[in-house]
């Protein structure tokens, strides 16, 4: 009898809350197995941030656990990198050198880390601005550059907050594809929060949907990547579905 792999990335009964307010998060269960790309979709202020901060360490949750790889994550870990919202640079380094700051912080930059951080960049179409600095850059190279930043120390989990919001149309799918590639080259798994269902669809092995600190739905998403034509049909059903996850149930009268 064959036996399901143990997740790779495990959360139990996580719950969140500040002091004196009602849960953020609230007794909540989510497993992702090596290698998935889990994206979490839901209306403002569900608690999708508040979770992934819990997942990669940033929170440390009122209860329940955390593990990744079967560790307990008490706290930020070199395991699982994190990618804001802004790409959050420091103006006063380089590209290279930002890229490289996870572990200069942590010891002593070697030859082959630079050359790990210029392959990064190389693979992101950028690695002719490594000695340039954030100012000089776009916002899409800027955000090309925090991935890399988060990839250097090839940590096996992604933390991801929204990190293409705020980008165009044509740069955003770009760092889709780059971010896919990347990630499935490695096998990292991925934790994605997301406003856009498109972006969900696209990118996602599996979508859930967050409402109230809670995960309302889960669904497989069973495209190839990337998805040619013939998914089309597909993938507007999925996006249906997680739209109609999202609505807000009506109201019974009387109630």
């Amino acid at each position: 009898m064959m036996t399901e792999p143990s997740p790779f990335l495990d959360l139990k009964h996580v719950s969140f809350a500040y002091p004196d307010e009602a849960p953020v998060v609230s007794c909540l269960s989510l497993s992702l197995a090596a290698g998935d790309f889990h994206c979490l979709v839901g209306r403002s202020g569900c608690g999708k941030t508040t979770l992934l901060k819990c997942a990669s360490g940033l929170l440390r949750s009122t209860s329940g656990t955390v593990r990744i790889d079967g560790k307990p994550l008490s706290g930020p870990s070199r395991h699982v990198g994190f990618v804001f919202q802004t790409p959050s640079l420091l103006e006063w380094r380089t590209v290279r050198d930002n890229v490289l700051l996870p572990i200069a912080l942590h010891r002593r930059v070697t030859r082959l880390d630079h050359d790990h951080a210029l392959g990064l960049l190389a693979q992101m179409g950028i690695a002719d601005h490594a000695d340039r600095y954030p100012q000089n850059l776009s916002g899409g190279q800027q955000s090309r550059v925090a991935l890399a930043r988060a990839l250097v120390t090839n940590p096996p989990a992604l933390c991801m907050d929204e990190p293409f919001a705020a980008l165009d149309a044509i740069t955003r799918d770009e760092l889709q594809n780059d971010l896919r590639q990347l990630t499935r080259a490695s096998g990292t798994t991925v934790l994605f929060v997301t406003h856009d269902i498109s972006e969900a669809v696209r990118l996602a092995s599996h979508v859930s949907v967050m409402d109230a600190g809670q995960i309302t739905r889960s669904l497989n998403v069973d495209l190839p990547i990337p998805a040619d034509a013939r998914y089309a049909t597909k993938a507007a059903a999925l996006g249906q579905e997680i739209r109609a996850a999202l609505m807000p149930s009506p109201k019974v009268a009387g109630a």
